[in-house]
């Protein structure tokens, strides 16, 4: 037998036949309790007409006594309409009395009450025969035996045996079309399903299911396939933005490298401007270093090993990036104080690390013209925080949920230096070690950046901590 190729045929097919099962053995009980009813009825009634038989016989000193109008009295015509046969016969098996549509059954004797049952040898009719001895002072006086047809049990049991053999196949054959219906309507939404991820495609993921608003497994299975379709489509796009905007700026330190050796071949250049072009294609070159060693970056925090950990002491981590933009913090007259608590270690990559902060504080001695850049640190339950804050311009607000972007900046001319990836490579690593960075601003006042780091990154996955 072939197994059914669909979920709804196989459904079908075994809602048939567990229904098959127990409408058959729900069958074959009510078949034979019907039939167990029948024989103790029909043993019941002949033990009563054998009692009223045997009440009515005429016994006197132990002695039966025949009555030649014993078949005309009305309670044996009524037997006799009944379709009872009556036998009373001597112990020895002389018969005194005999009426009923059944006298070639083959008579009984015997001193105990027995029930039998024989074929008649003229009509085929299974009949049922009950013997009542009848008790003397002595010995039996006489025996009656009592016998009526099967016939009518026998019919009741076909017809009982044709409706269950009809009865059974019929409601197992509507419960597997209505099975096969049903699931065909239960499960509409995964052809949908299956059509819809067909036509999806790196190149177009925008299509997504919009099944009905139904708080079951299906719809649950719905809602969740088309927030994945918006996580991938956003990552796809996120991808294809950051191949474009990569390739944007690998292009211009090429174009103006270009540009500059073209000037230079041009014609024929004094000393001086073969050394301000050099120059110039150092300076080009430099960026092009800087891009890539970001570029970098990101792919290498993309790719998260905890094998790669160890003890860092952000005590003498963040003091010594301090020490190193002092000369940066004297030539433009800031003050950069830095109040973190000695012995402040968590697991963590030491260059990785180095790079985080010291993005955040290249930025906020980059956009602070006067005033302080401050780092400060805290202790919290398992884990660490990092404060970078300065008295800086700020961020406006339109600005703020996308700073963190690849290639994001806040000034549209981009004039000042840099290449875009700062924020967004202190993102990757404060969320490959588990952590989070978070901002806060006001133009005009400064911003205050937030690291707050596990003090055993790989007992989370990256980026666990919760959000505040």
């Amino acid at each position: 037998m072939m197994r059914p190729r669909t979920v709804r045929g196989r459904f079908a097919l075994w809602t048939a036949g567990l229904l098959l099962v127990g409408l058959s053995v729900f069958g074959l009980y009510v078949y034979q309790s019907m039939a167990r009813r029948l024989a103790t009825g029909a043993d019941e009634s002949l033990t009563l007409v054998g009692a009223q038989v045997v009440a009515g016989l005429d016994i006197v000193n132990d002695r039966l006594v025949s009555s030649e109008s014993f078949a005309e009295e009305p309670e044996n015509v009524d037997l006799l309409r009944r379709g009872y046969t009556v036998w009373v016969t001597r112990p020895e098996g002389q018969v005194i009395h005999a009426f009923g549509p059944y006298q070639h059954l083959d008579l009984l004797s015997g001193g105990t009450a027995a029930f039998s049952t024989q074929a008649d040898p003229e009509t085929g009719d299974d009949v049922r025969v009950h013997v009542i001895p009848v008790p003397g002072e002595a010995r039996p006086v006489a025996v009656v035996q009592v016998a009526h047809s099967l016939e009518d049990s026998r019919e009741t049991l076909e017809r009982l045996a044709t409706t269950l053999l009809i009865g059974v196949p019929g409601l197992v054959a509507a419960a597997a079309l209505g099975g096969y219906l049903l699931a065909a309507r239960a499960l509409s939404p995964i052809d949908r399903i299956i059509h819809t991820a067909r036509r999806i495609s790196a190149e177009d993921l925008s299509a997504r299911l919009d099944l009905p608003a139904v708080d079951d497994e299906l719809g649950r299975l719905a809602v969740t396939l088309d927030e994945m379709l918006a996580r991938l489509e956003g990552s796809f796009q996120r991808e294809r933005q950051f191949t474009a905007d990569a390739s944007h700026e690998l292009r211009t330190p090429l174009s103006a490298m270009q540009a500059i050796l073209g000037t230079i071949r041009a014609r024929r250049r004094s000393p001086a401007e073969y050394e301000q072009a050099l120059a110039d294609l150092a300076e080009e070159a430099d960026r092009l270093q800087a891009l890539t060693d970001d570029l970098l970056q990101l792919a290498r925090s993309d790719t998260w090993d905890p094998a790669s950990q160890e003890q860092v002491d952000l005590s003498i981590l963040l003091a010594d990036l301090c020490d190193s933009m002092r000369p940066r913090v004297q030539a433009k007259s800031l003050r950069l104080t830095c109040q973190v608590p000695e012995g402040l270690t968590i697991l963590g990559d030491r260059d990785a690390l180095i790079r985080l902060f010291g993005n955040l504080l290249d930025n906020a001695l980059k956009y602070t013209e006067s005033g302080a850049v401050e780092v400060s640190a805290a202790v919290g339950a398992g884990t660490v925080s990092i404060h970078v804050a300065d008295s800086g311009g700020g961020i406006a607000p339109e600005h703020l949920p996308r700073i963190f972007d690849r290639f994001y900046r806040a000034d549209p001319s981009r004039a000042s230096p840099g290449t875009g990836l700062g924020l967004a490579i202190a993102q990757e690593i404060a969320r490959s070690h588990g952590g989070r960075i978070e901002v806060s601003s006001q133009t005009g006042l400064g911003t205050r950046f937030t690291v707050t780091l596990p003090e055993s990154p790989w007992l989370a996955a990256p980026g666990m901590l919760p959000a505040t």
